[in-house]
């Protein structure tokens, strides 16, 4: 039974691995998007947090997506003066994602969803032994 329960765990971690790559995906395609009118906030940066579940049928702590937060750090400043969202000295807010961090977390998330799917494809490969040698 610690095979299945191991397949588990895993699984609730390629789930949120998985939802934290949507974020930082959505968090790459904003990171050019300023404000369309004068006074308004362009993108702001989003993170994902996690939280512990407790899955009652099995007593296994299972990791869970926990609210989406918004990253409350200060925007850039471009100076445009023909753009629409320009202040009065002709400065533009831009989103507050960096490519670079961005793309550290995409690393690292996608480090930890492989991390993840190893487990899973070696408990596979136990149980398969385990069943081949049950057979004979």
């Amino acid at each position: 039974m610690d095979l299945l329960n191991s397949l588990k765990i895993a699984a609730s971690g390629l789930g949120v691995q998985s939802q934290r790559m949507r974020v930082i995906s959505e968090n790459i395609a904003n990171a050019d998007s300023t404000a369309t009118e004068k006074n308004a906030d362009p993108y702001r940066r989003k993170l994902t947090t996690f939280t512990n579940e407790l899955d009652r049928e099995t007593g296994l702590d299972l990791v869970k997506t926990g609210r989406i937060k918004v990253d409350k750090s200060d925007f850039g400043m471009r100076f445009e003066p023909g753009h629409p969202a320009a202040d009065e000295k002709g400065y533009v807010k831009t989103p507050n994602v960096n490519g670079l961090v961005e793309a550290m977390d995409m690393r690292e998330a996608q480090r930890s969803y492989e991390a993840n799917l190893n487990v899973i494809t070696s408990a596979r490969r136990m149980l398969a032994k385990t069943l081949e040698i049950l057979r004979v």
